[in-house]
């Protein structure tokens, strides 16, 4: 009995012990800090990030200025010479002067009442911020003032986009008369000595575009379809890479290489006799009392063929390259507009 009454005694007291273990709010005391521990041994180390300049310098530096200034002043755009003077000129200070020029590309216009002081182009006229430092995944913009696609200003209703860099060439190398293309059978009024797309059709005549198309035994290719226009680019031809700063770069001047790589047995068939139908095509004008004694359009009414032969005349010799531009364009303007002032 005892030894039971013992037993029982035990069980009571130990689940005192549990109930108090259940319900009591004791804090259990942090464990106090021993001294540290001996340092592990250390690790591999990791490969050195790139320098948070490196990019600005590849571009940035004396070794890549130097012969970009080098090739830049024997270039056209450089040159100091009475084109830029019409650069204070509201008619023409979008693209004959650094004022006009970067007013044009910010705002859509130039200043009604001309500008004073003008200089030539340089590098501030073209190049001024950059839209994106992600280079690998957007591509380089070189801070281009644009690289968007150019509105034709002789007509609005036609956008040209060449992708890129070679945008930039299309704001100034592109017709700005304000007359429309002499087309149909309509009769032709020179208004204008300077009668033609001004001095620079270059975009559109790679576009294969803005000429008058006589009908004639030439057909005429596609818009757009030249090969320069769909396999090169304006930068591709005339910036290339060049120890010689006499071509390539900033001179505009094409380099051989440049020519080469695609053209290696050396110029296409399709610009051969360009010069000799040149000629034909300024004696047939010639013969109608088109040109006055310094070389300029006599103003007067023209048949629709001399209107539109005189307009090609004036596109093909004012854009400059001969006809490797767009040469199957250039064919058949030629040949057209020949064989309609021979009949």
């Amino acid at each position: 009995m005892k030894t039971s009454h013992l037993l029982r005694s035990l069980m009571i007291i130990a689940s005192g012990f549990l109930m108090i273990q259940c319900t009591s709010d004791l804090e259990i005391p942090d464990p106090i800090a021993g001294p540290p521990g001996a340092d592990g041994r250390d690790g591999i180390d990791g490969v050195d990030g790139v320098d948070g300049t490196a990019s600005c310098v590849s571009c940035h530096s004396n070794a890549t200025r130097e012969p970009i200034f080098a090739s830049f002043s024997i270039s056209q755009h450089a040159a100091e010479d009475g084109a830029f003077a019409r650069g204070g000129s509201a008619n023409c200070a979008q693209c004959h002067g650094d004022k006009g020029y970067v007013d044009y590309i910010e705002t859509g216009m130039v200043d009604t009442a001309g500008y004073s002081n003008v200089e030539p182009m340089n590098c501030a006229t073209c190049h001024d911020r950059h839209s994106t430092f992600d280079f690998e995944n957007d591509g380089f913009d070189y801070a281009l003032r644009n690289i968007d696609a150019v509105t034709l200003v002789i007509d609005n209703a036609t956008v040209l986009d060449f992708g890129g860099s070679s945008n930039n060439c299309i704001t100034c190398h592109q017709p700005r008369n304000s007359y429309p293309v002499p087309g149909g059978t309509d009769s032709v009024t020179i208004t204008n000595k300077r009668y033609g797309p001004h001095h620079s059709p270059q975009a559109t005549m790679l576009e294969g575009i803005m000429a008058a198309n006589i009908p004639g035994s030439e057909t005429y290719p596609a818009v757009g379809t030249a090969a320069h226009r769909t396999g090169s680019s304006c930068v591709a031809c005339h910036m290339g890479e060049s120890s010689d700063t006499s071509t390539g770069i900033h001179s505009w001047n094409p380099t051989a290489a440049a020519c080469v790589a695609c053209h290696p047995s050396g110029a296409p068939d399709e610009i051969a006799g360009f010069t000799e139908d040149m000629a034909t095509l300024e004696a047939l004008l010639a013969a109608r009392n088109i040109f006055d004694a310094d070389g300029y359009y006599v103003l007067g009414t023209y048949s629709a063929e001399v209107g539109q032969a005189a307009w090609n005349y004036r596109t093909l010799l004012e854009d400059q390259s001969k006809g490797i531009h767009n040469p199957n364009y250039t064919r058949a303007l030629l040949k057209n507009s020949i064989e309609a002032l021979q009949d």
